[in-house]
């Protein structure tokens, strides 16, 4: 009962904090404002109070269920426009595929030739997927899990805080904007039913059941992911992506990771911060090639291209081309597809690499 009590006292504590620091991003229209406000936050107070520290964390019985869930969502991203439009956008989701291997094995040459990084670690630093889920593969493959927190959050970052610049100057801010108001208009969950939330927790807890029984790597996060995946695709069930759920997440990862971070000296999180940014400029510079490339070929804007190509974050390169009025479901196929990519052969590469 007492490691209980310690686990929800720790809960409290950095969720309190995550909160505080998220709505402060929120107030300011910075991008991903719950997920980098309690990232910072957290690890802003505990770094400045050692004293804080002991009470900073988040228990897996906390964690795990946040990852069934973020699996489903993950899953719902792929629905039967896909299979659609799959001929349509071979050549470029194929070249896209084929930068993003390449950049993957560019990045972690240099971290592990150059930069002396493990396998693992550096693997899962290179590889351009989504930023709250490679932190939450980190968590369950390396010990420096908030190392990869950092090079993903500088990745998005980046692309998130440049691109807006590339497009117009003066409509940076907007899009950022624009994301917050998305996030506050997704459905609540007083808007569900008792029958869609259940099929929400039967689709996390049967996909990870189900990923256990076939041995699948990581069954908490790619179960839920594949039996979501397979439902939508086939129109059998939709679910939203749920307001609250989604902020609860971004304060659980960003909180995690910002906690273990408060334990890590400045020094060697500058370190990473400069090996992170040079791994950040080689992958956009793949990304550009192929952009500049693939534009010419296809007859398609070099914007709208690069919006489908730089790995940015779905929703928020999503926003971009709906401000700007690009093609969105060709951004957002393009997206959905690295991501998946990413993240269903992820696990099964890691864990074939010494740790």
């Amino acid at each position: 009962m007492l490691p209980l009590i310690f686990d929800i006292r720790k809960l409290l504590v950095t969720f309190a904090i995550s909160l505080i620091f998220g709505w402060f991003f929120f107030f300011f229209n910075l991008p991903a404002p719950y997920l980098m406000g309690s990232l910072f936050g957290v690890w802003l107070v505990g770094g400045i109070f050692p004293s804080i520290q002991p009470f900073l964390g988040v228990a897996r019985w906390v964690h795990v269920p946040v990852i069934l869930g973020l699996g489903v969502l993950i899953g719902a991203t792929f629905t039967a426009d896909i299979l659609t439009n799959i001929q349509r956008w071979s050549v470029t989701v194929f070249t896209m595929i084929g930068v993003t291997v390449l950049v993957t094995f560019v990045g972690y040459m240099f971290l592990t030739r150059l930069r002396g990084y493990e396998p693992r670690l550096a693997f899962l630093c290179s590889v351009p997927g989504g930023q709250a889920e490679a932190t939450v593969m980190a968590r369950e493959l390396v010990d420096k899990d908030y190392v990869v927190a950092l090079f993903h959050l500088i990745r998005v970052t980046f692309v998130f805080l440049t691109t807006p610049l590339l497009l117009a100057i003066l409509e940076g801010q907007e899009a950022v904007t624009q994301s917050n108001i998305v996030l506050q208009s997704m459905p609540s969950l007083t808007d569900f039913g008792l029958l869609k939330l259940a099929k929400f927790g039967g689709i996390a807890v049967g996909g990870y059941f189900a990923a256990h029984f076939m041995r699948i790597p990581m069954p908490h996060l790619t179960g839920p992911i594949l039996l979501s995946a397979s439902l939508h695709i086939f129109g059998i069930v939709a679910i939203p992506r749920i307001n609250e759920f989604v902020i609860i997440a971004q304060l659980v990862i960003g909180g995690a990771v910002g906690a273990r971070l408060a334990q890590v000296s400045f020094s060697e999180v500058l370190q990473y911060l400069r090996d992170g940014l040079i791994n950040t400029i080689l992958l956009l510079a793949a990304y550009l090639t192929a952009t500049l490339l693939m534009s010419s070929i296809m007859g398609v804007s070099f914007l709208e291209m690069w919006l489908a190509f730089v790995p940015g974050g779905l929703y928020e390169v999503t926003l971009l081309a709906l401000i700007f009025g690009f093609d969105i479901a060709f951004v957002a196929f393009h997206h959905t597809v690295r991501i998946m990519m990413v993240f269903l052969t992820m696990p099964f590469i890691v864990s074939r690499m010494k740790k």
